[in-house]
């Protein structure tokens, strides 16, 4: 059965609503969605009164209090962080308010995941409006946060603009994000490859999924100096590897799929892009030299994790490996 593909993120379509969750782990994104409504609010011509309470060191009284009505202050916006760690009184008192809300103030409850106050995650998806901050971690997710970044802004990037610059920054959402709009302030018109070289090319490229694409590609000179610089700057050799299992698991798939005839990247749990760039690695492999490369990175994933007293003689050896079967 071809695997699910994950739920989109809806936080940037976040909006005033008496109350709202904005749930997930990503706190980049919960601030964002928080801010959207903030400034929603603030277009329909009222400064409302923004309160923030803690919902893990709330006391009993306290969310009425920061929603009731005021004669001197426009309709508020109370903002409750940590529900997931919420003490008793506050799903009491929230449950009460979530069940006949104030239609003029907004209520946003930022909850970043677990099962501590399932019922009222529950009352509130029933009456009430959530946006989603799902964590940003794969690297088709890191793709697709920083095309979403100009999207919004409706700003031109290329796919290979797109891939270099979360190559160069990492896996930092907020690094991302500040880059993104860095790159946007300062080049006019479409940004390609030539624009993030020039304000990102002096950093040294030495992430898991660089090494990977430079031994999937063949380029053992490459794939070598990356895991090299990796291991002296401190990266652990452990999601390198994991990089690579990954990039492999990816060739297999879409391998698999276009032998079927089917290369639907939804269906494959994966980003076009990704289809796209496995296609073109495909050139190069084949089933056993497929089938080879991942045995080799089984042996190796087991020598770091303490198989073998070099791990980083066995990363050096699994990358070089790879890259030889490519070329």
């Amino acid at each position: 059965m071809a695997q699910k593909a994950p739920a989109e993120p809806t936080w940037h379509r976040a909006r005033p609503a008496p109350v709202v969750l904005i749930s997930g782990p990503e706190d980049v994104l919960g601030e964002r969605a928080i801010e959207l409504i903030t400034q929603a609010k603030r277009s329909e011509a009222v400064t409302p009164t923004v309160t923030r309470l803690d919902a893990a060191a709330y006391r009993h009284g306290d969310l009425l209090a920061a929603t009731s009505p005021s004669l001197f202050a426009d309709p508020g916006l109370v903002v409750v962080d940590g529900v997931e760690a919420m003490t008793d009184a506050f799903l009491t008192d929230a449950l009460a308010y979530v069940a006949s809300p104030d239609p003029d103030v907004v209520v946003v409850l930022r909850h970043r995941g677990g099962v501590r106050g399932k019922r009222l995650l529950d009352a509130v998806r029933a009456s009430g409006v959530e946006y989603t901050c799902p964590a940003v971690t794969r690297d088709a997710d890191l793709a697709s946060f920083v095309a979403g970044e100009f999207s919004r802004a409706e700003r031109r990037i290329s796919a290979t603009a797109v891939r270099a610059l979360v190559d160069s920054v990492g896996a930092d959402v907020a690094e991302l994000a500040a880059a993104s709009a860095q790159l946007m302030s300062d080049v006019d018109g479409n940004i390609g490859d030539d624009a993030v070289a020039k304000y990102y090319g002096t950093r040294v490229n030495a992430t898991g999924y660089a090494v990977a694409d430079a031994a999937i590609a063949g380029d053992a000179v490459r794939a070598v100096s990356l895991a090299r610089h990796a291991m002296e700057t401190g990266t652990d050799p452990v999601p390198l590897i994991a990089a690579l299992a990954s990039k492999l698991r990816t060739l297999v798939k879409v391998g698999a799929a276009r032998g079927r005839g089917g290369l639907d990247a939804r269906e494959l749990g994966l980003a076009p892009w990704q289809v796209d760039r496995a296609r073109k690695d495909l050139v190069k492999w084949d089933a056993n030299r497929l089938a080879t490369a991942i045995e080799a990175v089984a042996q190796a994933d087991a020598d770091v994790k303490g198989a073998s007293r070099a791990p980083a003689f066995a990363l050096e050896r699994v990358v070089r490996t790879v890259a030889e079967l490519a070329g």
